[in-house]
């Protein structure tokens, strides 16, 4: 079967997993321990790609940095009240090696889940961590000049930025990985991009990855960029992702690599060789809740939607159901997940769990799902499902006033989808505190002197229309604060 154009992808939080599972079973809980029956729910549920979360092995070093770190601390207790040392096992992405923890199971371990995803058509993506290592890692007595190196002054004046190591080849004044606006990451080495010898190694880590699995989501994936390389650390370094992704397709065809990436360089990585990058700034629209932003973002090359990654929360974003009002919530999710690019949820979301869970952490709070939310969610995966929105045409549509001096009409977001095989879904969004009044065109000249049911594949609402009375004065909508409709059109 061949991928969808617009696929699914659910993130887990793998060590919390495993906490949970290891509860129920009364004992350690490994990747082999994951139920048949879960990855046949994920795979019922739609989904294509299964994101597992720090699955690589971490070590002593970062975890007890990250378990004295006081505001750090002061984050976990607020998600566990109970907080113990043993649920800080230090952040996943403070990387000691690319091999599979040896507390999930090894390689082999991953190696059985990731078969036994297959056969149910699902997808395994793992993370790959460009801009920094553990404090630990072997490359720090093996190559000290992959990482970026300080000197005594730089540790005076920044002492949040670098830090002093005993390694072969004796103290040695090494910068923390960070971004150029925040300080560093106090468990993590800065690699050195503008060392050549240090990218070769970095795409062989990639390759091996890549022998694992079936794509990677790239943490950060700008900052290795050489404009943004070059303004944090005063070096120039040549182009990586180009360079790497190439040489893994080489080897292996058809793998896919997504980024988080901020600052309006989407488009960049983009070109440079990624399949889907983060759509952070549609999630920030949505947040700032007004429908203009929103649908100014959505007028963009298709070119460049349907490479985005429609997301309304992750491990590092709020939960949604803390965010947003249950009927923002639900309005934002219509317009995330039914426009074109890879539709991406996050472990909890469907269940509209409120507690962020911190990548140090490996367990949970206990949290009453929300019944209401999963039920909502429950429709929009089967929506989801459907071969109209999995590999149909997208187009905007266009809102008209239902009256003279209505402005009311500003608040829609609306479009329709053209499935492959004459399916048609017109996908209309309130995003407004207050009632609002359009008329929509519609996109469908198939539909005259014929008569057509529209049934709304997330409420209850059904209405009959004379197809050239859609077609001459458009469809009139009257919809409350917040609300939406997902109209099946069908022709009688």
């Amino acid at each position: 079967m061949s991928a969808p154009r617009y696929p699914a992808l659910y993130q887990v939080n793998t060590r919390v997993w495993l906490t949970r599972l290891s509860a129920s079973l009364g004992r350690k809980a490994t990747l082999d321990d994951i139920p048949d029956a879960e990855l046949d729910r994920l795979a019922g549920m739609g989904f294509d790609w299964v994101w597992l979360l720090s699955v690589w092995q971490t070590g002593p070093a970062a975890q007890a940095i990250s378990r004295a770190n006081a505001g750090w601390r002061r984050e976990f207790e607020e998600t566990l009240p109970d907080l113990t040392d043993e649920d800080i096992s230090g952040s996943g992405f403070a990387i000691r090696s690319y091999t599979v923890h040896r507390d999930l199971g090894g390689d082999a371990a991953l190696a059985r889940l990731r078969q036994r995803m297959q056969l149910r058509g699902l997808r395994l993506m793992l993370d790959f961590v460009p801009n920094h290592m553990a404090p630990d890692h072997p490359w720090v007595d093996e190559h000290p000049e992959f990482f970026v190196h300080g000197s005594e002054a730089d540790l005076a004046l920044s002492p949040q930025n670098y830090c002093r190591l005993q390694t072969k080849s004796g103290p040695l004044v090494l910068a923390h990985g960070r971004d150029p606006y925040f300080d560093g990451w106090p468990d993590t080495l800065q690699l050195d991009y503008g060392n050549q010898e240090l990218q070769q190694a970095m795409i062989g880590e990639l390759e091996r990855i890549a022998g694992q699995c079936d794509g990677v989501r790239c943490d950060m994936a700008m900052l290795v960029l050489p404009e943004v390389f070059e303004r944090t650390w005063g070096t120039r370094a040549d182009l990586f992702w180009p360079q790497a992704t190439g040489s893994v397709r080489r080897q292996h065809p058809g793998f896919v690599f997504m980024a988080e990436v901020y600052w309006d360089l989407e488009w960049t990585l983009q070109q440079q060789g990624f399949d889907f990058t983060y759509d952070k700034r549609l999630y920030d629209r949505l947040v700032e809740g007004r429908a203009r932003p929103v649908r100014e973002h959505l007028l963009a090359d298709l070119d460049f939607q349907e490479r985005s990654a429609r997301f309304l929360e992750n491990h590092d974003e709020p939960r949604a159901a803390a965010t947003f009002a249950p009927a923002v919530h639900r309005a934002a999710a219509v317009i995330t997940f039914l426009t074109p690019g890879l539709r991406f949820f996050h472990q909890g979301q469907l269940d509209g769990r409120m507690k962020r869970i911190s990548p140090h952490l490996v367990r949970a709070p206990e949290e009453t799902p929300d019944r209401e939310i999963h039920e909502f969610y429950d429709r929009l995966l089967a929506v989801l499902r459907k071969p109209v929105v999995r590999n149909g045409e997208w187009q905007w549509l266009t809102c008209r006033p239902a009256w003279d001096g209505n402005g009311s009409c500003e608040a829609f977001v609306a479009h329709s989808w053209r499935g492959p095989g004459g399916e048609r879904i017109v996908v209309a969004v309130n995003y407004a505190p207050h009632a609002s009044q359009c008329y929509l065109d519609l996109p469908f000249p198939e539909i005259r002197d014929r008569a057509v049911r529209l049934e709304d594949a997330l409420g209850a609402a059904s209405y009959d229309r004379e197809g050239n009375d859609l077609l001459e004065r458009g469809l009139y909508l009257d919809l409350q604060a917040w609300s939406h409709h997902v109209f099946e059109l069908e022709m009688n």
